[in-house]
């Protein structure tokens, strides 16, 4: 059979097969439902990818549905990750995807996943096309999304000069004027924290700041001012900070600034589904990236605090590696 009588077979619409062994996966897949899986993947960026690497290697028939929007797309390099310091984001997922499709047992859809509801069998996940697909485990590495402040010219610069981690991007705007877009407690750890990396510091706390007597004396003390002003607008060049001013019509100069912003879930399926969230707004998951609902699974920046590359991934091997285990204790 060729590889093109292999696709009009198994193929569904908007399904991508990696087909580099097209005989092995005939004869996997034969007299198998084409919509039937182990797993399902929602969310195809590093900790979905990481997952499903880890369940291809085990020869687990799992999805991935991904919508291709990540939320760092806009970032032009990703950084603090062995072996790929430096490079950008849609770099470092385009060979991982080449990767895990070389796994003959994995499907990529390149779609949006929009309902799930709970079946004797696992769960059912209908795309916006309307496929529907059932798989016995279900993992959200779906990732989260910002929520842009009222301020003009913010989401241009959002992680470029603007952004929310001094691990990610501290190194490559040390010893520049910075701004620090936050206030309360949350403003004062990212100040402890850049305070190594510039002695150029200005927290912005957008009105009245919240700090106790013990936190102000500490940024006095390392020269780091306060201004309580709100802001209406950040000038820019392509992404690059230049000036904030601020509704009373004064102006600062910086080079970049650290923002703590909302976010949401980018995924509501978690929820529907009985998905427990945590205070901050993220997937409750235990160690093992098991969610509150039995047979679910999240992994990646919708179920941790610390948003990077290196953490995504490690998250995803960890939840491939035990779906896998739950999978053989189930059948073996």
């Amino acid at each position: 059979m060729t590889r093109r009588e292999i696709i009009k077979l198994f193929g569904v619409s908007g399904l991508v097969l990696a087909l580099p062994k097209p005989l092995s996966l005939f004869a996997k897949y034969n007299n198998m439902d084409k919509n039937e899986f182990e797993v399902i993947i929602i969310g195809g960026s590093y900790s979905g990818l990481s997952a499903a690497m880890a369940l291809g290697r085990s020869l687990r028939k799992t999805l991935i549905i991904d919508s291709g929007k990540p939320c760092n797309r806009q970032t032009p390099h990703s950084h603090n990750f062995l072996t790929q310091d430096g490079s950008t984001p849609q770099e470092i997922s385009t060979i991982a995807k080449q990767q895990v499709l070389n796994y003959d047992t994995i499907r990529f859809y390149e779609g949006l996943a929009i309902s799930g509801k709970k079946i004797a069998e696992g769960y059912e996940v209908t795309t916006s096309n309307q496929d529907v697909f059932r798989a016995k485990k279900l993992v959200f590495a779906s990732g989260i999304k910002d929520l842009m402040p009222n301020i003009k010219g913010f989401s241009e610069c959002w992680g470029i000069s603007v952004v929310h981690c001094p691990y990610c991007h501290g190194y490559e705007i040390r010893n520049k004027k910075t701004a620090i877009i936050a206030n309360g407690e949350r403003a004062f750890h990212i100040a402890s924290l850049v305070n190594n990396l510039t002695k150029d510091i200005t927290i912005l706390t957008s009105g009245k700041k919240d700090f106790d007597d013990n936190q102000l004396l500490k940024l006095k003390s390392h020269n780091i001012t306060v201004i309580e002003k709100e802001i209406l607008e950040i000038e820019h060049n392509e992404g690059q900070l230049e000036t904030i001013i601020f509704k009373d019509g004064s102006k600062a100069h910086f080079e970049c600034a650290y923002a703590s912003i909302p976010f949401e879930q980018s995924s509501k399926i978690p929820e529907e589904l009985g998905c427990k969230l945590t205070e901050h707004g993220h997937i409750e998951v235990d160690f093992m990236h098991k969610t509150t609902m039995d047979g679910i699974f999240a992994c990646g920046d919708n179920s941790s605090m610390m948003r990077s590359v290196a953490t995504a991934v490690y998250g995803g091997n960890i939840t491939g590696a035990v779906i896998n285990s739950e999978l053989t204790k189930e059948s073996f």
